[in-house]
């Protein structure tokens, strides 16, 4: 039978070995861990937080998964239109918008505009399947340091979303030259009209018009009276030289307001 002295140290006189046992080993495990993962706020940059509008869900769906899964980009907030974008704005802090230019109640062209002037330290990317120079040039006016076309959004939207965050435009590559060459022949030929032809609120009586909302319905959608509707809709027909609610629709499309 053993010595029981000898199985078990002294609680009041730890030996050397328990000594360096209880001391040693911590820190050296310590260490170790510190040197395999460093400290959180080493490790950890802040991500990019994002603000996501589109009015399909499964088009939000799929963006967010191509966002989400890089490690300095976050959604923080969606949105379905251009209206709920500028509410999710306020209540969240983003760095980054990235809009669909083709919404309800606001296009992300108009929300755009909406957004600049509200935080205008916010970055606006514009996200959309249109090929299209005049959307391109209008969300540019609009405030937007970016477009991307959604065809090839899984190749191009983080890097845009990157190349904004450090306050450089990105363009689709291979349209930058026509689209310019195009739009210096328009200004040759005088088809650009003036970006301030209409106000603001001119602008959004104009979509719900060619969206098909009789004037009751824009009253209610933006808070104001079914006369104030009405004058709006004679002061767009005389401004722009139109006749009828048809010539107001294809002004809008025109205009990039509305889908054709």
């Amino acid at each position: 039978m053993s010595d029981p002295s000898l199985s078990e140290p002294s609680l009041s006189e730890p030996s050397a070995s328990g000594r360096s046992a209880a001391t040693t080993t911590p820190a050296a495990s310590t260490t170790s861990e510190a040197s395999a993962y460093g400290t959180p706020e080493a490790s950890a940059p802040a991500k990019i937080r994002i603000l996501l509008a589109d009015d399909h869900a499964l088009v939000r769906r799929g963006v967010r998964l191509i966002l989400d899964r890089e490690p300095d980009l976050e959604v923080v907030a969606e949105a379905g239109d251009g209206a709920e974008a500028i509410d999710m704005a306020r209540a969240h802090e983003a760095d980054l918008a990235v809009l669909d230019i083709a919404m309800p109640r606001l296009t992300g062209l108009q929300a755009a505009r909406e957004l600049s002037a509200l935080k205008p330290g916010l970055r606006i990317l514009m996200l959309t399947m249109h090929d299209n120079e005049q959307y391109l040039f209008q969300a540019l006016k609009s405030g937007a340091c970016g477009y991307v076309l959604k065809s090839v959004a899984d190749r191009d939207l983080v890097a845009a979303c990157r190349a904004a965050m450090r306050d450089e435009p990105f363009l689709y590559p291979g349209a930058v030259t026509a689209l310019i060459r195009n739009y210096l022949d328009r200004v040759r030929h005088g088809e650009e009209t003036s970006d301030h032809i209409l106000t603001p609120r001119e602008e959004e009586v104009l979509k719900l018009v060619a969206e098909g909302h009789s004037s009751k319905e824009i009253a209610e959608i933006l808070f104001i009276s079914i006369k104030t509707v009405q004058r709006h809709r004679a002061n767009l027909l005389q401004k722009l030289g139109l006749r009828d609610r048809l010539e107001l629709t294809r002004y809008a499309i025109r205009a990039g307001l509305i889908e054709p």
